[in-house]
């Protein structure tokens, strides 16, 4: 009797803006189409793409070398950093190693997590500076924000005060953030300069071999969990603090004259972190979007992993998950995430991305 072999759902989801969708209907996906890639906040929810930033950077990438925009906020800076630092393979498997094994517990001070994530940035890039400011084929973006007023200070209750005013002013709308909150985006003086123009003022500061360190750490600085980060060198004074804030998922006016490859953790685009709390999603331009090709993992597949979801934050000090089972089921699903990577290498060889492609 014939067995009859069932083929597994798709890992990936594909969504396309409708000049990316043209530009594949037209010509397939083709490496030197790329030119702009975004990489989004969401903690170790970055690691759990490993497979496929592997097949991006490491297989994809490598058939047309050319300088390419990478720009990303909180993980998403650390992970184009390791792999500018690294490569791909040896960058993305440094990250999720030094992330896997990291330890925190609920009592644990804004002072010592903080520690705690500067040490795991040392280890990433310590030595690769000028790799990082210099890259041949990488122009490396990294978003943070300045602090305004109250929102400076890492004391409780003026932090407190400054998350309810954002949170009630982003509730009427996002433009509100700036009140308290100005976006910075560091990058090499060198190549070119990634520019936005929106409701937000926007700092431009030089990434050198000497901040390049501080400006990733400042791009992850969660305000209430990590103190801020200050006396950037040749920055203003100020207070720094994660890019998501303003820029979760980039949701960005991309001067892209090809693709915007987007490696993304979710199928859809949410523009600020404090969007996550509305109870009507806000949406991503469709504009900003239109030259976006953005993978992410399908919920089937995000169902066949160990916690039927990619990693998260709070799995640190979840009920039940002590560190030896979380990091087991860590490190299964950045092994599995190599699926991600396969598929997407798989459509890249037989073109067929129009017949998955939805719209973004």
């Amino acid at each position: 009797m014939t067995q009859i072999l069932q083929k597994r759902p798709p890992a990936l989801n594909i969504r396309a803006g409708h000049l990316a969708r043209q530009l594949i209907e037209k010509d397939g996906l083709l490496a030197q189409q790329v030119d702009i890639i975004p990489g989004a906040a969401g903690g170790p929810k970055g690691i759990g793409i490993q497979g496929l930033d592997q097949a991006i950077f490491g297989d994809f990438l490598a058939q047309a070398p050319q300088r390419r925009t990478l720009i990303g906020s909180s993980i998403g800076s650390w992970r184009f950093a390791s792999m500018a630092a690294w490569g791909a393979k040896e960058g993305t498997e440094r990250l999720s190693e030094l992330y896997t094994n990291l330890y925190f517990h609920k009592k644990m001070t804004r002072q010592q997590v903080g520690n705690i994530c500067r040490e795991m940035l040392v280890n990433l890039v310590q030595g690769k500076e000028q790799q990082l400011v210099k890259h041949p084929d990488y122009h490396l973006a990294v978003i943070s924000v300045k602090a305004q007023h109250i929102f400076q200070s890492d004391r409780s209750l003026p932090l407190l005060a400054s998350v309810a005013g954002i949170v009630s002013s982003n509730a009427l709308a996002r433009k509100h953030n700036r009140l308290f909150m100005q976006r910075v985006i560091s990058q090499p003086e060198t190549g070119k300069q990634f520019k936005v123009q929106d409701d937000f003022v926007t700092h431009y500061q030089a990434l050198t071999q000497d901040n390049v360190t501080p400006w990733l750490m400042a791009s992850a600085s969660i305000p209430g969990v990590m103190a801020a980060i200050r006396d950037i060198p040749d920055a203003p004074k100020g207070s720094y603090r994660d890019g998501g804030l303003i820029d979760y998922h980039l949701d960005l006016p991309f001067e892209s004259q090809g693709i915007v490859l987007y490696p993304h953790f979710s199928d859809s685009i949410t523009p600020g972190w404090f969007d996550k709390m509305l109870l009507k999603k806000r949406q991503a331009n469709p504009e900003n979007q239109a030259r976006t090709l953005l993978l992410s993992p399908s919920q089937d597949y995000l169902q066949s992993l160990p916690l039927g979801r990619l990693p998260d934050r709070k799995d640190f000090t979840l009920k039940g998950l002590d560190q030896k089972k979380r990091i087991q089921m860590w490190n299964q699903s950045v092994a599995e995430s190599q699926r991600l990577g396969d598929e997407f290498l798989e459509m890249v060889e037989k073109q067929n991305f129009p017949q998955f492609m939805q719209d973004l």
